[in-house]
């Protein structure tokens, strides 16, 4: 193994690289505050110190705090107050958001006053106060936790480099005198041994092969793979491609080394480097933001709504037959992580099976009565509901399957061509290849490769109101009783 792995992958400091959070989410949702915030209390000063109003008002003052607070957010965006370097500086951050809407503020104030509405001087003595106030709490918040994300690195995209020679030494030339950007080159990856491929350029050293760099991807946090390879190598991109498009990873070719002069909407572009889009992450930004929030507010809903149906089954699960009520299982998870999940028991202490196997089938005596019951009508994922509070499974998405899950006597990922495809999303409770009758027992090839079908379907479908279609017709897919034992 080529040196300088070990020490990248963190296995002797123990370390962890945090997980990439994308500044797009967090300025969205900190625009929305502002505006909302700015909204509201000018339509409260507006209302407090407004004398005499004629029938008009209402308006003028909703137009005015409208107006008012997009045009403090559009001035603060333009002068970068929502970019992550402002997000860490918490007083100087407080001070300049301060001045630019009290100066907006106060032009606004001065030309509804003149020719709109007759508002007192109070009303600028109050927008004073609020600014401040508001300002002062929310940036020295932000700063808080934004400082320390930004200390470990999770603002900043860590990117491998696939190839070597002189296409990968002008990609990270271009990468490198670019100006505003947060990257870190995590190394590069190549299959050649020759001249053609050194074991380093500039400062980055070759730490692996092609084939060792999904291990480096799933093991380490990569957020961004560029192929700097020649589009002429038709062959060489295909089979290097083919290797790495079940990573949960955005993969671009790199654009500097072709000939073809395309649109320029055709490249993306990270600095000077313009990049040929190939894969993209299914879920990441705005879109993993809602998928996120969707599953805590739902699963929160959820508990309270089926607590004492969980607690009645909890009890008939502990009447029946001696041992804990919850069955915990190791299962593949997103990124092939390895989880452990929560299940009601359904199966007899000493009889359980963690590893998976064997597939429980129809009539197994393994299975208690209680057991057969609740897991005809999947009752006994409902624990699992703690797992998504956890972060570790959705509500939707394609359900975890244990390690040593067999169909046809043969592992899952040697049966069906790309099966770790289905990891690049996290794992869910139900799922598109749920409420299509692809549930319970995958003991051939056949019912394997469907549900691996409905689940990369999914995937590449995914939306929010997918989501919620899903989730609408799961009660009733639990009908389908033929497939779950």
């Amino acid at each position: 193994m080529p040196a300088g792995w070990e020490y990248l992958m963190g296995l002797n400091a123990g370390t962890r690289i945090e997980r990439y959070i994308d500044r797009e989410v967090v300025e969205r949702i900190l625009k929305f505050l502002d505006a909302s915030i700015l909204f509201c209390a000018s339509i409260f000063i507006s209302l407090v110190v407004a004398a005499d109003l004629p029938a008009t008002a209402p308006q003028i003052i909703g137009f005015l705090a409208v107006e008012l607070a997009l045009i403090c957010v559009f001035a603060m965006r333009s002068l970068g107050l929502y970019h992550v370097k402002s997000m860490t500086a918490g007083t100087w951050s407080a001070i300049r958001a301060t001045a630019t809407c009290f100066i907006i503020g106060g032009l606004l104030y001065f030309l509804t006053h003149l020719f709109l509405l007759e508002m007192g001087y109070q009303w600028m003595y109050l927008w004073m106060l609020v600014l401040p106030v508001y300002f002062g709490l929310t940036r020295s918040a932000v700063s808080a936790w934004a400082g320390q994300r930004a200390a470990t690195g999770q603002f900043r995209q860590r990117i491998a480099i696939v190839g070597g020679g002189k296409a990968a030494e002008d990609a990270l030339n271009l990468l490198e005198t670019s100006r505003g950007i947060d990257i870190e080159i995590v190394g590069l990856f190549d299959d050649r041994e020759d001249a053609r491929s050194p074991q380093s350029i500039r400062k980055h050293h070759k730490i692996g092969r092609i084939d060792e760099l999904a291990h480096f991807a799933r093991a380490q946090r990569v957020d961004l793979i560029v192929v700097a390879i020649p589009l002429t190598a038709e062959t060489r991109l295909l089979t290097i491609l083919k290797q790495l498009w079940e990573l949960p990873v955005d993969i671009r070719i790199s654009g500097h080394t072709s000939n073809l002069k395309l649109n320029a909407r055709a490249y993306t572009y990270i600095g000077k480097l313009p990049l040929l889009s190939v894969f993209d992450r299914p879920l990441k930004g705005w879109s993993l933001f809602q998928k996120e929030l969707l599953d805590k507010t739902l699963t929160l809903l959820a508990l309270a709504v089926l607590s004492p149906v969980m607690l009645a089954v909890a009890l008939a699960v502990k009447l029946e037959s001696r041992g804990p009520v919850i069955f915990r299982q190791r299962r593949y998870g997103f990124n092939n992580e390895m989880i452990e999940i929560y299940k009601f028991r359904s199966m007899y202490t000493d009889l359980c099976d963690p590893a998976a196997a064997r597939l429980v089938s129809r009539h197994d005596p393994r299975v208690t009565r209680i057991g057969r019951l609740i897991r005809k009508t999947s009752l006994d994922e409902l624990p699992q509901l703690f797992n998504v509070l956890k972060g570790q499974l959705s509500l939707v998405g394609p359900r975890p399957h244990a390690k040593q899950a067999k169909a046809a006597e043969a592992l899952y990922e040697t049966v069906v061509d790309g099966y770790f495809a289905r990891h690049r999303v996290k794992p869910g409770i139900t799922g598109w290849a749920q409420i299509n009758g692809w549930r319970g027992e995958t003991d051939t090839r056949e019912k394997l490769e469907q549900r691996v079908k409905h689940d990369l379907e999914y995937i590449d479908q995914w939306s929010l109101s997918f989501d919620l279609y899903i989730l609408a017709k799961t009660p009733f897919a639990l009908f389908k009783t033929e497939n779950a034992y």
